[in-house]
């Protein structure tokens, strides 16, 4: 235990949590591919199942390690520059998407090419495709823009509420309380978000434009789709720490699970932004020729 180690780190027990984890993202992905071909999707909900069982095990066993003084100032730092990477990982991920998606915008084929498997380029040298109803930016992809970028800010007055928290006393602190309602409104507000673009894909689909509307569809869908799913998992990210913060688990000093919570959904926020002027934007400006 850190109590009795004579250094700054922490040597963690054996654990079951990654051989578990490992073993529900291969009958996932395994399931997954089953799945699109035809399968039943039984195995790809087992292994998703897994998957977030070993989550809330594993994390809750790092926030026991967090209550019990584990985490040294080492340890901390550590902390912080794991999940540091972690984003960098996920910067990357999203780069992928726009390199593809200023690849045919700018460099669109003249030629036709074959369309029998749902997906082609586009014809006649023309962006977005002849035909493709491209999404009105300044309609929900606004709004939306509006809902993050406040949420930004509500979390930012979260963090700020939460490093002038006092310690001990009798009274009840209330800035606890303000952390508690901004990082709700947060968390209200990415709720709002996932709404709002659900909606927008389904009047998407009613103009025509799907997963198999050329590679514009398919780009578009994937990108921002993804995005949707970070902010879904951002916003049950902001809900954990909302109950943490009720069950008086942050301090001014220590809230390294709360900093991770806002480096993610600020991360989001910005991904949303070159999304919103790239993919939208772009699509009725800067990118549109050849009609």
């Amino acid at each position: 235990m850190a109590g009795h180690a004579k250094h700054d780190y922490h040597i963690i027990e054996p654990s079951i949590w990654p051989f578990v984890a490992a073993v529900s993202a291969f009958v996932m992905l395994f399931g997954s591919v089953l799945w699109m071909k035809g399968g039943t999707p039984l195995l790809t909900i087992a292994g998703l199942a897994g998957v977030l069982f070993v989550m809330y095990s594993w994390w809750a066993e790092v926030v026991r390690e967090a209550h019990a003084g584990d985490h040294t100032p080492v340890v901390y730092v550590g902390l912080r520059y794991g999940f540091i990477l972690f984003i960098i990982s996920e910067v990357m991920f999203f780069v992928a998407w726009f390199w593809a998606y200023f690849r045919y915008a700018l460099f669109v084929p003249s030629e036709t090419t074959d369309t029998s498997h749902g997906i082609g380029f586009a014809e006649g040298g023309m962006f977005p495709p002849e035909g493709i109803h491209a999404v009105d930016p300044l309609g929900l992809p606004l709004v939306n823009t509006l809902i993050l970028l406040l949420s930004g800010c509500t979390l930012t007055a979260a963090h700020h509420y939460l490093v002038e928290m006092r310690e001990g006393g009798e009274e009840p602190d209330p800035k606890r309380q303000q952390v508690f309602w901004a990082l709700a409104l947060t968390t209200a507000l990415g709720a709002i978000f996932l709404v709002m673009q659900a909606i927008e894909y389904v009047e998407a689909y009613h103009h025509d434009l799907t997963l198999q509307s050329t590679f514009y569809g398919a780009a578009f869908f994937m990108a921002t789709g993804f995005h949707g799913m970070h902010v879904l998992i951002g916003t049950i990210f902001l809900a954990i720490c909302l109950i943490r913060v009720n069950k008086g688990h942050f301090t001014a000093e220590k809230h390294i699970g709360f900093e991770a919570a806002a480096w993610y959904w600020h991360f989001v926020d910005v991904v949303w932004l070159f999304l919103f002027f790239v993919i939208y934007v772009g699509s009725v400006g800067f990118f549109s020729y050849g009609h």
